[in-house]
Order: C-alpha cells, then structure tokens, then sequence
C-alpha cells in the first residue's frame, strides 16, 4: 500500500505545496510537493505522522471491556497530560510486558485538519500510524535519517530527536538496543547496527504491529475489506426487493379491479337475462341451472357467454336486450342495443378477437338509440 510521511515541521494545514516523503508500493519514492503525490497516488494511501506532533506512554486500563476502556482510557491519562484529555485523540494498542497498555496521543484538531486537507486534495487516508512506532517490537530500536533520530521498540517510549543526544539517552533505554541507518558509521552505544539504503520502507514494513491510529472518530473503512466492498450491491439488491414488491402490489391491484369488473359485467348480464332472479348468490352454479333447464347443456353457451362477459367488461356502451343460444350450431344470438352504430362495430370487432366467428346483422334505429343481432360462434 502506498505511504504519506508527513514532514516533522509540517504546519497546521496541508496544502498542494507541502513537501512529504512519498513511498508508493512500486514506483520511485522521495521528498517531493503534495502536488506530484496527487497524480500518483492509489485509491487508498496510509498516511505516516511525525513522532514530533505525538505523545507515547503507557498506562494500566482497569477493564478491557470496548464499551468502557474510551472512558476508563481518558481517566488514565489525565494526570500524565499537561493539555485538556478532551481536545486529544487517543489510541490504545498492545500490552507491554508488565501489562500496562501502549497509548499515543494527538491534537485532535490537528489531525482533523490534515485528514480534511488530504481529502480536499483527492486523497484516501485508510490507515493512520507514527513513525517511530513502525520500529520492531524488539528490545530499543534506532533509526537515523540524517540528522533525525526516532526511537522505538518494546518499551513504551516513542520519540524523535537530534541524533547527536542519542549518547545522553542511551543509558535509560533497555538492552537490547539495536540501531539502523543511513550513515555507514555506527552511532555508539548500540549492541549492533545496519545500514539501510531505504530507511522509509523499512519504517512501512512495520505497519502490521504498530497502532492504527483510525479509531473512534476518525475510524475509516479501508477500501476492499470487511463488508465496506458489499455496500453497493447490497443497495442495488435492496433497490431491485423494493422495486420487484412494488411491482407485484400494481399487478395485484390491478388484476383484482379487473376481476371486479368482470365479475360486476357478469352480473349485470346475468340480471338482464333472468331478471326473475332477484337474489344472487353462486353466479356460476345460477347459469348452469338456468342453461341446464333450457337446453341440456352449458359448456358451449358459458364458453360464449364468458367471451361476452369479457367485452363488456372492457367499457363498450352496449346493451343486451334478448339472448338466444342454439345447441345444434352452436352459436349464439343477442339483440344487442347501443347508443350508436361505431359501438356496435367496436363489439363485432372485439368478440372478433376470440377466434369464433361473429355476424352483425342489419342495424336499425330505436330513437335515440341503435339495436342489431349479433352472432358469435357456430360450426360454419
């Protein structure tokens, strides 16, 4: 993943101008402009702080449990700050050997502020640690970039300083001490020392084991990992349940008023023909009985009829006066009456539609009004 390392006299706000150290996963690293590391940079980007802008220490948490160690945390540490608990981001990580737990502390504002520049400049911060915390975990560690020395390793302390107090502070750091550098020249007293043509990546190479200081409110999803990667498909599937159920409550509404209007026109047909029926309870089972008494059978008269049903229940302006059903040929035969003669041809051309063969006769006019005889079915 490609590293940010912010310089040590890096000020309260980032710009394009602002020099940094660039590591990227492959490619040429170096000191160079924000401005550069733009064009570069990958979709997520670990951004490294200065030890200068942190404070390191160590202290015991009386419980463990997630929802009261942020609580527990800022009590600890009070008495060892000299600013407001309130106004630091803190980061509690891994437990030293005598239990207490490793915290780093930041302005909150501070880092607020970087994140909110950084992202202004298109960049993705996903991780955040410290540079001196990136050493081993090893005994004391050394680094040397020039003139710039970071100390690390398995105690608690975190710091950066000229490389020339290193012999003062020596004596208070445990053995093991083991140094790292650019210069080929051993700074004393160290019990071993490597020289480093990439100082920078050797720093990245740690970032597993150091503090991720991405935690609480400046927690980020890193991209591509947990369920962060599913939230798109997980929208786009809730948008297809939402649509699919909508759909399905149109489609139920509108085949049920389309029932109802069938089941209203079969009625109204029915009480035109037997208007002696006064009380209508099975509809079906009524029409069989009447067709039943009259001519013995019913399957091809309700075959007809039902087509009937159909078409004047799709709104044409018809009315059926009188209804004859031949069983021999088959067909039937309705005086119909409508309000003029395109209704009558709009029912001629509608029960067309059914495959039977239908026959208007002469149309004549009734008053206001218009009656045929129409005919569908039959055997030819």
């Amino acid at each position: 993943m490609d590293c940010l390392f912010l310089p040590p006299d890096c000020g309260a706000r980032i710009d394009s101008d602002t020099r940094v150290y660039w590591l990227p996963g492959e490619g040429e690293e170096g000191w160079m402009p924000l401005s550069s590391v733009i064009e570069q940079a990958s979709a997520a980007v670990t951004l490294i702080l200065p030890a200068e802008v942190c404070s390191s220490f160590a202290v015991n948490l009386p419980t463990r449990k997630a929802r009261w160690v942020n609580q527990a945390l800022a009590y600890a540490v009070e008495e060892l700050l000299a600013e407001n608990v309130d106004d630091l981001h803190l980061t509690h990580g891994d437990a030293l050997d005598d239990g207490r737990r490793r915290v780093i502390a930041v302005r909150r504002q501070l880092l607020a502020d970087w994140l909110e520049d950084l992202q202004a400049l298109g960049l993705t911060i996903v991780a955040i640690h410290v540079d001196a915390d990136l050493l081993p975990r090893d005994g004391t560690q050394l680094l040397v970039i020039d003139n710039r020395a970071l100390l690390g390793g398995s105690a608690e302390a975190r710091l950066a300083f000229d490389s020339k107090q290193w012999p003062h502070l020596a004596g208070q750091c445990p053995a093991p001490r083991h140094g790292h550098g650019t210069s080929a020249q051993s700074p004393a007293p160290l019990d071993d020392y490597r020289q480093l043509d990439e100082p920078y990546r050797f720093l990245a190479s740690g970032r597993a084991a150091a503090l991720n200081l991405a935690q609480g409110d400046f927690a980020v999803q890193a991209a591509g990992s947990g369920l962060g990667q599913w939230k798109p498909v997980a929208l786009v599937l809730v948008l297809v349940l939402v649509v699919q159920l909508v759909f399905n409550l149109v489609q139920a509404w509108t085949l049920e008023s389309q029932a109802d209007r069938y089941a209203e026109a079969s009625r109204a047909l029915y009480t035109e023909l037997f208007p002696e029926d006064q009380r209508i309870v099975n509809l079906r089972a009524q029409f069989d009985a009447h067709i039943g008494q009259s001519s013995g059978g019913s399957s091809g008269f309700m075959r007809l009829l039902d087509e009937v049903a159909l078409a004047l229940a799709e709104g044409i302006p018809v009315s059926i006066g009188q209804l004859d059903y031949n069983q021999s040929r088959g067909d039937l035969a309705m005086q119909v009456r409508a309000s003029d003669f395109a209704a009558l041809e709009r029912l001629r051309q509608r029960l067309g539609e059914t495959g039977e063969p239908v026959q208007l006769g002469s149309a004549s006019r009734d008053g206001d009004a218009v009656s045929a005889r129409v005919v569908i079915g039959g055997r030819g």
